[in-house]
C-alpha cells in the first residue's frame, strides 16, 4: 500500500541524538557507516523493529547461516528466554517454553502454549516440530501473549517462519553443501524460474544425514541418535493484476532419525558421564518414521492504497511413528529396557483466515481485523512396557535379572477440535504532543469446541473401558499498548494483554473420569514496559522489556502413579506468578566489528497449587525456567582482500540451572547450568560462474561441554538423560547465482 499524508517518525534514522545524551564530535570515524534497518511482520504489516511494541527477536538469512539456524531447536541458544527441549518420548517432538510457560507433555488432545507458523499458518502439533525446513528466509520470536493479530492465541508467545518468496524479475539458483565430523552431509538447493510477466516458481530440497554419537551395541540400528531427514517445498506466485497477487506452496519433512539415547543418571548435584555406546542388551532398536506436510494458499488483494484484503487457506498433516527405549542394561534392570514406548498419531488440519490491513485519516490510524478457523482431528495409539518384575513389584534383586518386558494393552484416542476467533488491532496516533503518542488497542473473541474418546485398558478390571469428552470454551482477551517516541532514535511503551490457552483432554488420566471431565482453559494476564533505541548515529541498538505476569488456572500434569511415569492427571490447579528482564544490546564498536549481546532474566513462582482443598505451592516449581541466560556473539568483516571478503564470528550461549520436574520433593531432578562456545571463519565474494561462491569452516560446542537436554523420572523411580551433542565441525560450500 502507499503512504499517506501522515508519516509516523522513522526511528531508525541517522539524526544525531540530542546534545542532553552526546555529542557528535564524540563519535569516531571508525565506527563505520551504522546497523542496517531491520524489517519484521510480527503486527502483520512490513515495519522497523524499533517501531513495533513487542519483545521480538529476528533472524534473517545471514544470521540464519552464520549461526548455524537449521530447526526449531537451533533457537534455544541464541534467544536467552526460550527453552526448546526434545520430548523423552519422542526426540522429534519439540517441548517450547516461553518465558517459563509451555508444555510438559506431547499429548495430540492438549495445544501448545507457544504458537508455531510457518507463512502465517498456524501449525497445531508439537510432533514433527524438530523438522528443518527447506527455504526460509527469516525467523521472527515474538515474546508474551499473542491473539489480537494472529490465527490462534498463544499464552507464552508465537515463532513464525517467514519463506523466500519466488521473485517474478529473476532467474535464482543456489546450492549449499556441508561436510562435517560423524559423517554430516547437508545438501540444500533451491531455483528460482520467472515463468513470463505474471509467473514465477521456487523449488526447494533439503537432505540431511548425519550419525549419532552413542553407538547401539544390541541389535537394529546401527546408533542412537542419527539424524536422516528430507525436506522439499514448491512454492508458486501468480500476479495476474498490480494489486492481485496469489501465491500457493506445499511442503513435506520426512524424519527417519533413530531414537534418543537415555543414560541413567544420578540425582543433582552430580551428573552422569556422556556415553559413547549403550548396552548389548537393546533388542530391535527401531527408526522413528515422521512425515508432516502441508499445502496453503494465500491471496493478497490492493483494494486501494490504503487497505489490503488478505485470506489464507490451508491444509496440514501429520504421520507420527516414535519408539523409546529406556535405560536397556543399567545395573537395576541388566537384560530389559526399565521401559519401552510406541506410538502413532495421525493428524490432519484445515484453516481459514481473513485479515482486513489498513490505514485512514491520513495514517493516524492504522489497523488490521481478522477472522479465523480451525479444524483439527486425528488419531493416537500408545503402548508402553515395563521390566516385569518391576511392574509387579519384585524384589530388586529380582527386578535387575528380569529377561522380559510386559507390554500394557494400547490406548487409543481420537479427536476432533474446531476454533473460531475473531480478533482486531487498531494503532491510533493523535493531533497531538507533535504525533509522538501511539496508542494501541485489540480485543480477541475465541470459541473452542474440543471433541475426543479414549479406549484404556484397566489394569484393575482387566477390561477396556471407554470414554467419551465433549467441552467449548468461549474467551474474550483484549490488549492496550501506549507508545511514546523520546526522539526520533527512542520510544518507550507499556502493554497490557490478556493471553488465553483453550482446555482440552488428557489421554494419559489415572481413570476414564478424569478423561472425561478434562481440563479448562489457563489464562495469563502480562504487563510489560519496554524501551527500544538507537544511539550514536545509529551504531547502537538497545532494546529492553520488563514484564510481570499473573498465570491463572494452569494446566498442570501431576503424575499419579509412581511406578507408571505415563499416568499423569491434568488439573486446573494452579497461579502464579512471572517477572522478569530481556535486553538485546547490537553495536558496531567499530568499522567491521559487531558485538551482540542478549540477556534474559526470569523469576517464576507457583503462588497456590489446590489440592485435596489446600495450597500445597510451597511443593513445587516452574520448570524449564532458567533464572539468567545470556548469549553473546562477535562478528568481524575483515578488510577487503584482492579475491573475496573474509569475516570470522564467534558465540558464547550460556544458561542458570533449571528444574526438570515441578515437584520440590524431586528437587534433585536438576540440570545443571552450562555454556557453548560456536565459531565461523567465512570467505565470501568468490567470482565463480556467474555467481558469487563463499566457504565457510564452523565449530559448535568446541569446548566439548557435556550437558543434558532432558532429566526425568522412569517407571520404578529410575532417573534417565539425554544429552546434548558432543563437539562438531564442518565446512560450508554455498554457490549463489
Amino acid at each position: 500500500m502507499k503512504k499517506s499524508t501522515y508519516v509516523r517518525p522513522k526511528r531508525l534514522s541517522a539524526a544525531r541524538l540530542s546534545a542532553a545524551l552526546v555529542s557528535a564530535s564524540l563519535m569516531p570515524a571508525a565506527f563505520g557507516a551504522g546497523l542496517e534497518e531491520v524489517i519484521v511482520t510480527a503486527q502483520k504489516r512490513e515495519e522497523s523493529l524499533q517501531e513495533t511494541p513487542i519483545s521480538l527477536q529476528v533472524f534473517d538469512n545471514q544470521q540464519l547461516e552464520t549461526k548455524g539456524i537449521n530447526n526449531i531447536a537451533d533457537l534455544q541458544t541464541n534467544v536467552p528466554s526460550l527453552q526448546i527441549a526434545p520430548h523423552p518420548n519422542s526426540a522429534a517432538t519439540s517441548r517450547i517454553y516461553m518465558r517459563g510457560i509451555g508444555n510438559s507433555d506431547d499429548q495430540v488432545t492438549q495445544d501448545g502454549s507457544v504458537a508455531v507458523y510457518m507463512d502465517g499458518i498456524y501449525i497445531a502439533r508439537s510432533q514433527g516440530l524438530a523438522m528443518d525446513i527447506a527455504d526460509i528466509q527469516r525467523i521472527e520470536v515474538l515474546r508474551g501473549p499473542q491473539g489480537t493479530l494472529y490465527g490462534r492465541n498463544a499464552t507464552g508467545g508465537a515463532i513464525n517462519y517467514i519463506s523466500v518468496e519466488p521473485n517474478l524479475n529473476s532467474l535464482e539458483f543456489k546450492q549449499q553443501v556441508t561436510l562435517g565430523n560423524r559423517d554430516l552431509l547437508r545438501a540444500k538447493s533451491s531455483i528460482n524460474l520467472p515463468l513470463g510477466e505474471t509467473v514465477a516458481a521456487r523449488l526447494s530440497f533439503l537432505r540431511v544425514k548425519q550419525d549419532g554419537f552413542i553407538d547401539n551395541e544390541g541389535s537394529g540400528v546401527d546408533r542412537f541418535g542419527d539424524t536422516d531427514r528430507t525436506a522439499w517445498r514448491a512454492d508458486v506466485l501468480w500476479q495476474p493484476l498490480d494489486n492481485l497477487s496469489i501465491r500457493y506452496a506445499y511442503d513435506r519433512s520426512n524424519i527417519d532419525d533413530t531414537p534418543t539415547f537415555f543414560a541413567a543418571a544420578p540425582f543433582y548435584p552430580q551428573q552422569a558421564d556422556r556415553p559413547t555406546k549403550g548396552s548389548p542388551s537393546v533388542r530391535d532398536l527401531d527408526r522413528n518414521d515422521i512425515v508432516a506436510q502441508g499445502h496453503s494458499l494465500t491471496a493478497t488483494w490492493d483494494i486501494d492504497d490504503n487497505l489490503t484484503l488478505k485470506s489464507l487457506t490451508a491444509f496440514r498433516n501429520l504421520d507420527n511413528s516414535q519408539n523409546e527405549d529406556f535405560l536397556t542394561g543399567i545395573p537395576a534392570s541388566k537384560f530389559v529396557p526399565v521401559q519401552k514406548n510406541n506410538s502413532r498419531a495421525y493428524q490432519n488440519q484445515l484453516s481459514q483466515e481473513f485479515q482486513l490491513i489498513g490505514d485512514t485519516m491520513d495514517r493516524r490510524l492504522e489497523y488490521t481485523l481478522g477472522a479465523y478457523f480451525l479444524r483439527e482431528q486425528g488419531r493416537n495409539a500408545s503402548n508402553s512396557a515395563t521390566n516385569t518384575a518391576l511392574l509387579y513389584g519384585l524384589d530388586p534383586v529380582a527386578v535387575a535379572n528380569a529377561t522380559s518386558i510386559t507390554w500394557q494393552p494400547a490406548t487409543k484416542t481420537t479427536f476432533e477440535n474446531r476454533a473460531y476467533a475473531v480478533f482486531g488491532q487498531g494503532t491510533w496516533t493523535p493531533p497531538v504532543l507533535e504525533d509522538k503518542l501511539h496508542i494501541t488497542a485489540g480485543a480477541r473473541w475465541s470459541k473452542d469446541q474440543r471433541e475426543a474418546m479414549r479406549l484404556a485398558f484397566n489394569t484393575t478390571t482387566r477390561q477396556y473401558e471407554q470414554g467419551e469428552g465433549d467441552r467449548s470454551y468461549n474467551n474474550f482477551s483484549p490488549s492496550l499498548v501506549v507508545a511514546y517516541d523520546l526522539n526520533s532514535d527512542m520510544n518507550v511503551y507499556g502493554k497490557i494483554v490478556r493471553g488465553y490457552k483453550t482446555g482440552g483432554f488428557n489421554i494419559r488420566a489415572s481413570s476414564t473420569e478424569r478423561f472425561e471431565d478434562g481440563f479448562a482453559p489457563e489464562k495469563l494476564t502480562s504487563y510489560e514496559l519496554g524501551l527500544k533505541s538507537q544511539l550514536f548515529d545509529n551504531r547502537i541498538r538497545f532494546n529492553t522489556a520488563i514484564f510481570l505476569a499473573d498465570y491463572d488456572d494452569i494446566q498442570f500434569n501431576l503424575q499419579s502413579n509412581p511406578l507408571n511415569a505415563r499416568q499423569t492427571d491434568v488439573l486446573n490447579a494452579g497461579k502464579a506468578t512471572i517477572k522478569g528482564l530481556e535486553t538485546e544490546l547490537t553495536a558496531l564498536l567499530f568499522t567491521g566489528l559487531t558485538l551482540n549481546l542478549n540477556y534474559s532474566y526470569l523469576h517464576a513462582s507457583y503462588d497456590d497449587v489446590q489440592q485435596l482443598g489446600r495450597d500445597t505451592s510451597a511443593q513445587y516449581r516452574f520448570i524449564n525456567t532458567p533464572n539468567h541466560s545470556y548469549a553473546v556473539d562477535l562478528s568481524y568483516q575483515f578488510p577487503s582482500l584482492p579475491f573475496g571478503e573474509l569475516s570470522a564470528d564467534i558465540g558464547y550461549a550460556w544458561q542458570d540451572n533449571i528444574f526438570a520436574a515441578p515437584q520440590v520433593n524431586r528437587g534433585r531432578y536438576v540440570i545443571d547450568d552450562y555454556g557453548l562456545l560456536n565459531a565461523r571463519l567465512t570467505l565470501s565474494n568468490l567470482k565463480m560462474l556467474g555467481g558469487d561462491m563463499r566457504v565457510a569452516l564452523w565449530g559448535k560446542n568446541l569446548r566439548d561441554e557435556e550437558y543434558y537436554t532432558s532429566l526425568f523420572q522412569l517407571n520404578g523411580g529410575n532417573t534417565g538423560a539425554s544429552f546434548g551433542a558432543p563437539r562438531s565441525y564442518g565446512v560450508d560450500f554455498i554457490y549463489q547465482y
